[in-house]
């Protein structure tokens, strides 16, 4: 029978051995680099590198690391080469120079759980299927004549949401904004894909589905040994791998859902000579069989719509409720925007998308707030190809962290950058369509998000409707420069606690 000494003898034994190859595993890896000028950064632990040098918010830590090291910073997770950007010199060298050979996506052993998740235009390899899913994306869901044609059907999503609020607020409630925005985002991602609606705020599905995304954004970013140490990934250690793949399951089964109650209305009802949705562009597909599979398999078909579904409500919801939330804090700048949508729009008519292009504030209120509050980093790329970059040797399969949040504050680029000041710009030709580099919450290069153009349309269509339709008060005993700004760190920088309002209906 095994005493405990013998145990803690075992177990010690074990993790001495395993210390022991990882250093040897190391010292092969300095001697292949050795001689080859990497960029600087700080030295780091044996074994686990810098792991414990990054606090829960490591966008901010690596912002603050810039002013010792520079825009290019070199660190090391655990045994995971990690090369950080944190200039928009530096971006914009990778992204007019080097887009090619950063192109690629890197994994972490979490997201690795289930081929499938490979099948999105997020996280596929850069080669052919990467090339056909984004030409797919860009002609049949994101082309300027496809969101055209659906702003009607943005329209009555939005209409339904001030219905809603107004329904919940009744003029002196307190309404907790978040869970509006996420069933209206939902919804109209929901008809461009499905032609449907797919939720209300108090549908047990929707909430279902939001609390399933949540759990497993928070399981992938969760720290995970064998995101430190891949050779590890056999091991499991911490069972991470297991429980994404279990929530990702449950997330498919209520996608698949949605799929199969579009299949059957449409069946049921009929429907001839109807606009093509991207789930018809889907099922449809004929693939060369070759670099491109021949059809799209259902459960890869349940992942594109799942990355749909959660990429663009996600960046809608965070986006507009930071920005009510500046608003809030900033009573000047309220004041300002609902002037302007007044000037402009009036309480005649409905705020439409055709009059995003005349409201300049509203447009800088909502690239104030993406500045400030943008994904902490683009999705971390991975080099193709031992690259020489600025001056460094950059070697192949470093993964890298473009630094949106530090780029958006950076005190080179930015006067003020803490202070939200919609002011800056106005008369400006800044912008979020990845032309300028230390602005880039979108991205840049070949792998831009390819739905920036109906976010653009989205988030002031959202944004511009309940900045008409009502005035909108704090909380009793809340003051605005008492509001809670903290920061929740997933796939986004949510609000750490969701906003609460007092939402008056005014006459439109």
């Amino acid at each position: 029978m095994e005493t405990p000494t013998t145990a803690m003898f075992l177990c010690t034994a074990i993790c001495v051995a395993a210390v022991a190859w990882l250093i040897l595993l190391l010292r092969r890896k300095t001697t292949a680099t050795s001689g080859r000028r990497l960029p600087p950064g700080p030295r780091g632990w044996p074994v686990v590198g810098n792991i414990f040098d990054l606090s829960p918010l490591p966008h901010v830590t690596l912002a603050a690391l810039k002013h010792k090291y520079g825009p290019l910073i070199w660190i090391r997770l655990g045994s995971v080469n990690t090369l950080v950007i944190s200039s928009a010199e530096a971006a914009m060298v990778l992204f007019k120079n080097h887009d090619h050979s950063f192109c690629n996506r890197h994994l972490n052993e979490s997201l690795k759980s289930d081929e499938t998740i490979s099948a999105t235009i997020a996280l596929s390899e850069y080669g052919p299927y990467w090339r056909m899913m984004r030409r797919l994306y860009t002609t049949e869901i994101f082309s300027r004549k496809r969101i055209n044609d659906t702003a009607p059907v943005r329209r009555r999503c939005v209409d339904k949401m001030i219905k809603w609020i107004s329904d919940e607020g009744k003029g002196t409630n307190t309404v907790e904004l978040r869970p509006f925005l996420l069933a209206t985002s939902f919804n109209l991602i929901g008809n461009l894909v499905l032609s449907r609606d797919l939720v209300d705020p108090k549908s047990t599905k929707g909430n279902d589905f939001f609390d399933l995304n949540l759990e497993l954004a928070n399981l992938i970013i969760k720290p995970n040994l064998a995101n430190f140490f891949p050779s590890l990934r056999w091991l499991d250690p911490q069972g991470i791998k297991n429980k994404v793949k279990e929530k990702l399951n449950l997330i498919l089964e209520i996608v698949g859902s949605f799929v199969e109650e579009r299949r059957r209305m449409i069946d049921v009802q009929h429907i001839q000579n109807r606009e093509k949705d991207f789930l018809d562009v889907l099922m449809e597909f004929e693939g060369n069989g070759k670099d491109e599979p021949t059809k799209i398999s259902d459960r890869n078909l349940n992942m594109l719509i799942l990355e749909l579904l959660t990429a663009g409500t996600e960046t809608t919801v965070t986006t507009v409720e930071w920005a009510m939330t500046e608003l809030l804090r900033k009573p000047e700048a309220m004041k300002k925007v609902r002037a302007e949508i007044a000037q402009v729009v009036g309480h005649d008519r409905k705020f439409a998308e055709t009059d995003i292009e005349d409201l300049h504030y509203l447009r800088a209120v909502i690239k104030e707030t993406l500045r400030l509050h943008p994904g902490p980093f683009l999705v971390p790329r991975s080099v193709l190809k031992d690259t020489e970059f600025m001056g460094y040797w950059i070697p192949k399969d470093t993964q890298v962290f473009i630094n949106a949040w530090g780029l958006g504050r950076d005190p080179s680029s930015w006067d003020d950058p803490v202070s939200f000041k919609p002011e800056r710009f106005l008369g400006s030709n800044i912008d979020y369509y990845g032309q300028n580099f230390e602005f880039l919450p979108f991205g840049s290069g070949r792998r831009i998000c390819p739905g920036h153009p109906l976010a653009h349309k989205m988030l002031h269509l959202m944004l511009g409707s309940l900045l008409q339709s009502f005035e909108w008060f704090l909380e009793d005993g809340i003051a605005p420069e008492t509001i809670d700004m903290g920061e929740k760190l997933g796939t986004s920088l949510r609000k750490a606690t969701s906003l609460k309002v007092i939402p008056k209906a005014l006459v439109v």
